[in-house]
């Protein structure tokens, strides 16, 4: 029977794809790729002639079909705009219909864009999870951060450039002001790694430009919280730093109590005392 094979592509640099992808896109009789623009400049990069049909989000509904049909006769590749198919890619549907059919489905591994900003992060990475783009509408990224605010797991997730000011601000409001890494661009020219604190990052992206994938510190947790049990001394002068910028009372306390791991109630006896 024939295979349908996911066939991870760069996310950036035309380099990054494995020995054995080259040969699967050179043997397969159909590659069904989301943008045919972005796989026709992989395949003329390495000179592999195929044939191609678009697969995407909004004409999967018709595309599986024909895509099944001729999976009967050969052997089918799918690739995504970048990384690996299915994803946060319409790739699921395709793969969960050719399971459901019979049709073995083999993966070819590569390159990753959730990987490689989680290992060159600084973060723990043990344990994360993963939430793909997060929610356009504020109310929903809301919801969603909240669910996650009590999680000591690495918290990793994409956004576009237009919504990032407005999405690191949420992370801010939300889950107090933790470590984050903000990579950008990954392995294109203009690649970025930014750590530091969630409001540092606002600062250094007054413009945003480019794709961007970032990496959030989770919930700390008791044996962190008895570590970074600072000084009053140091409470203080973090409480001090942030209404001297403007952040309200309630904001401030819950920002620090939560970075700290400290209980919310002293850290607003600290604030009082300012």
């Amino acid at each position: 029977m024939s295979t349908l094979y996911l066939v991870a592509t760069p996310i950036g640099n035309l380099e990054d794809i494995t020995l054995r992808a080259l040969r699967v896109l050179r043997e397969v009789s159909l590659i069904a790729a989301e943008d045919t623009r972005t796989t026709r400049k992989l395949l003329s990069h390495y000179e592999i002639k195929a044939r191609l049909t678009s697969y995407h989000e909004h004409n999967k509904a018709i595309k599986i079909p024909h895509i099944l049909k001729a999976l009967r006769e050969a052997d089918v590749a799918l690739v995504s705009e970048s990384g690996m198919p299915a994803v946060s890619d319409p790739g699921y549907d395709l793969v969960a219909a050719a399971a459901e059919a019979g049709v073995p489905v083999v993966p070819v591994p590569g390159p990753s864009a959730v990987v490689a900003a989680l290992a060159v992060s600084g973060l723990p990475t043990r344990q994360f999870t993963y939430v793909g783009f997060l929610p356009r509408r504020r109310g929903e990224r809301h919801r969603l951060l909240s669910a996650l605010v009590a999680q000591p797991q690495t918290i990793v997730a994409f956004e576009s450039p237009h919504r990032l000011q407005a999405a690191l601000s949420d992370l801010l409001a939300v889950l107090g002001d933790r470590r984050i890494a903000v990579c950008r661009e990954l392995t294109k020219l203009h690649e970025e790694v930014f750590r530091g604190r969630i409001s540092e990052a606002i600062a250094h992206f007054p413009e945003p430009r480019g794709e961007f994938t970032l990496v959030v510190a989770g919930a700390p947790q008791p044996a962190e919280a008895t570590e970074a049990a600072a000084p009053t001394e140091d409470v203080l002068a973090e409480l001090r730093q942030l209404r001297e910028q403007g952040v309200a009372p309630r904001q401030a306390v819950t920002q620090v109590a939560q970075r700290l791991g400290l209980p919310r109630r002293q850290v607003y006896r600290l604030w009082l005392q300012l």
